[in-house]
C-alpha cells in the first residue's frame, strides 16, 4: 500500500502494537520465549503515516516482562498519538500506576494463555496477581486485557465479572479456525461481547492460523463479533507480529482485510468511536 487506503476514516487508531529496542538501551527479559529485531517507535509512526492511520496503541511485550521501559518511552515521546497498556502485578503501587497514566498507560495485561496446561511464553503476569489492583485501575478508568485461547474463557466468567471494568479479549480469543464459531469458548466471546461485559480484539487474524494473503477462515468469527456488537470491538495491527507460527504478515495487507470485511457505520465505530472510549483519546474532528 503504497498511499492510504481512502476508506479509512479520520482519527482511525491502531490498536494493539509492539515497540521493540534500541536493544542496547532497552534489553530483553532473561529467559524469554523469543527475540525480536528492533522495531522502535520511529518504526511504528511511520507504519502508522504509511496506513493513514492517525493513533496506536502500544501493548507490552512479553519479550521485556514487567519491565515497562521501552512503551513508557515511546508513550512520553508521542503522547497526543499514543496509548498503552503495560504488564505488572503485586509490584505496582498506587504512585507506580498513577505515574504510568500520566504517561498514557491505559490498562494492564493478564497472560492466561496456555498450551496444554503450561505458559506458552515467558514472562506476563497472570489475572490472580491483578485482581487486587481492580478498585484503583476503575478509578483511573482502566480496562483489562486478557491474552488467553477462548477455551479457557468460560471458566473465568465469573471473575472478570467481579472486576466491574472494561474486559478486552485479545486476537478473537486466538483459537484455531478448525474450531469454528460454535466452539464453546469462542461462544463466550460472542454473548460477552453481545451483552456488552467484554471487548474483543479484531486483530492476529493470522494467528487462527488463517491463510494468508486472504485470511478467509478467519472471517466467520470477524463477522460473528461484528453482527453481535460493533460497539465493543477494536481493531489491531499486532504490528510488528511477533513470534508468528508463519510467514509475517504485512500489516497493510490486514487492514485492507478488516476494511473489506467490515462495512459502515461499524467500520468507523472499530476504528475511531470505540478507541476513544476504552483508551481516552480526544474525539476526532
Amino acid at each position: 500500500m503504497s498511499t492510504p487506503d481512502p476508506r479509512v476514516p479520520a482519527g482511525a487508531c491502531d490498536c494493539h502494537c509492539h515497540v521493540f529496542g534500541p536493544a542496547d538501551r532497552f534489553p530483553y527479559a532473561e529467559p524469554r520465549s523469543y527475540t525480536p529485531e528492533d522495531a522502535p517507535l520511529e518504526a511504528y509512526r511511520a507504519l502508522l503515516d504509511r496506513l493513514g492511520l492517525a493513533r496506536g496503541v502500544i501493548v507490552q511485550p512479553s519479550a521485556y516482562d514487567r519491565d515497562n521501559s521501552a512503551t513508557l518511552d515511546a508513550l512520553r515521546r508521542a503522547p497526543d498519538r499514543l496509548r498503552g497498556v503495560g504488564v505488572g502485578g503485586a509490584e505496582l503501587t498506587p504512585a507506580i500506576l498513577r505515574e504510568w497514566h500520566e504517561a498514557g498507560m491505559r490498562g494492564l495485561r493478564a497472560n492466561e494463555y496456555r498450551r496444554a496446561g503450561q505458559a506458552a511464553y515467558h514472562g506476563g503476569v497472570r489475572l490472580a496477581e491483578i485482581e487486587p489492583l481492580a478498585p484503583l485501575m476503575r478509578e483511573m478508568g482502566w480496562h483489562l486485557q486478557l491474552w488467553l485461547d477462548a477455551a479457557d474463557l468460560p471458566d473465568l466468567l465469573s471473575r472478570l465479572a467481579a472486576l466491574e471494568m472494561p474486559v478486552v479479549v485479545d486476537h478473537m480469543g486466538r483459537l484455531h479456525h478448525s474450531r469454528g464459531t460454535q466452539d464453546p469458548g469462542f461462544e463466550a466471546l460472542r454473548r460477552g461481547v453481545a451483552e456488552g461485559q467484554l471487548w474483543a480484539k479484531l486483530s492476529g487474524t493470522y494467528r487462527l492460523r488463517a491463510t494468508a494473503p486472504d485470511y478467509a477462515e478467519a472471517r466467520p468469527f470477524h463477522d460473528a463479533l461484528v453482527a453481535a456488537n460493533p460497539e465493543q470491538l477494536v481493531w489491531g495491527t499486532d504490528w510488528p507480529h511477533p513470534r508468528p507460527e508463519d510467514e509475517v504478515p504485512d500489516a497493510a495487507r490486514l487492514l485492507e482485510v478488516f476494511l473489506d470485511w467490515t462495512p459502515e457505520p461499524a467500520r468507523q465505530r472499530i476504528l475511531v468511536r470505540n478507541p476513544e472510549r476504552l483508551y481516552g483519546f480526544p474525539a476526532a474532528a
